[in-house]
């Protein structure tokens, strides 16, 4: 899949790497980028050959500094901005993508950056990555998710903390703080992230994505809701399993006939 002009997606060996490509402008999030990820996520959620996906940024600096302010504080009017967000709701596609994606964060995650990082299942960053929400010291709001899932993944006290006073976060603060799962040097992020991509793609899938969908369903839900979604999930992925091998079983006893 080629001809984007924002980000670069490439697969192999099971794995789906979306790079977003505007190193010189920090890969900050416009709206071609916006368009680029809508149409590769719809391709990637329906394309079985990809187990998992990386996202990165490009160059040297930044995983991705924020939105373009240049293009969104200049659009048209809320009714019509409204319109076209409504048409491609990126937040809405990366929580319905059902294999596991992984964020390899480097240099800036900010604004857009981190909220596309929060969207992702496993978060892994590099010693020179720092995390910020500053909309608040430019007068607007998080717009992609940020106030609901910072506090989600980091808790309500310093997630407010960090939207109230704009206040930065180290790598290392950032893995304190659980909002990142693991740091590691600079020259080594993406090794870590494939090698922890190859291991996911390499396990059975339907038990990947119903492991992953108990928990992102699951946190919405009570207990006991969760725990019944659960059940059903297992048993779903236990007559899955009875089913292949049963086929593997004919085919074997088929040939040696």
């Amino acid at each position: 899949m080629s001809g984007f002009e924002t980000i670069i997606f490439d697969k192999r060996d099971g794995v789906g790497y979306i790079t977003l490509n505007r190193p010189h402008k920090l890969n900050a999030y416009n709206m071609q980028m916006r368009d680029d990820l809508y149409d590769v996520l719809g391709a990637v959620k329906d394309d079985d050959e990809v187990r998992v996906v990386i996202f990165r940024g490009a160059g040297e600096k930044a995983f991705c500094a924020g939105a373009d302010l240049s293009e969104f504080l200049t659009a048209p009017s809320p009714i019509v901005a409204r319109q076209v967000r409504w048409e491609r709701d990126i937040w809405g596609r990366l929580l319905g993508v059902p294999q596991p994606l992984i964020a390899a964060l480097h240099g800036f995650v900010f604004g857009s950056g981190i909220e596309i990082a929060l969207f992702c299942d496993i978060r892994i960053a590099a010693e020179d990555a720092r995390f910020g929400l500053p909309e608040t010291t430019l007068g607007i709001i998080p717009a992609a998710g940020g106030t609901q899932t910072l506090p989600r993944t980091i808790g309500r006290g310093r997630a407010l903390e960090m939207l109230l006073t704009g206040q930065q976060m180290t790598a290392a603060d950032a893995f304190q703080s659980g909002l990142v799962n693991r740091v590691v040097p600079r020259e080594t992020l993406m090794v870590v992230a494939e090698e922890t991509a190859r291991k996911i793609a390499s396990y059975d899938q339907a038990a990947v994505r119903a492991c992953k969908e108990a928990v992102v369903r699951g946190l919405d839900m009570s207990l006991a809701s969760g725990l019944k979604l659960e059940s059903q999930l297992s048993a779903h992925v236990s007559a899955a399993r009875r089913k292949h091998h049963k086929v593997k079983s004919l085919i074997k006893k088929e040939r040696s006939t």
